[in-house]
């Protein structure tokens, strides 16, 4: 599956625990990520400073459901059932 363009679920939902520039403890699940546009694209994308743990994240309809509010609940579901 390809992520769906303007999403960002995975980009909220979740929390970070690695440093994320201009966040360096990482992201809180729910909140969004400082380089999450306001289109809800992510601006670190192809770029070297991109986090290892966003960029192994791979789009998958177990995680991503089929709109973006199913995402949102159920990565919301998967932080909390593994936080």
């Amino acid at each position: 599956m390809k992520c769906r363009a303007g999403c960002g679920a995975c980009c909220i939902a979740p929390s970070i625990s690695s440093p994320i520039p201009g966040m360096p403890l990482g992201k809180p699940a729910g909140e969004r990520c400082l380089h999450l546009s306001v289109d809800n694209l992510c601006a670190l994308f192809d770029k070297p400073e991109r986090p290892a743990v966003c960029s192994a994240f791979g789009a998958d309809a177990a995680v991503c459901g089929s709109s973006r509010e199913e995402a949102l609940q159920l990565i919301e579901w998967l932080e909390e059932e593994t936080g």
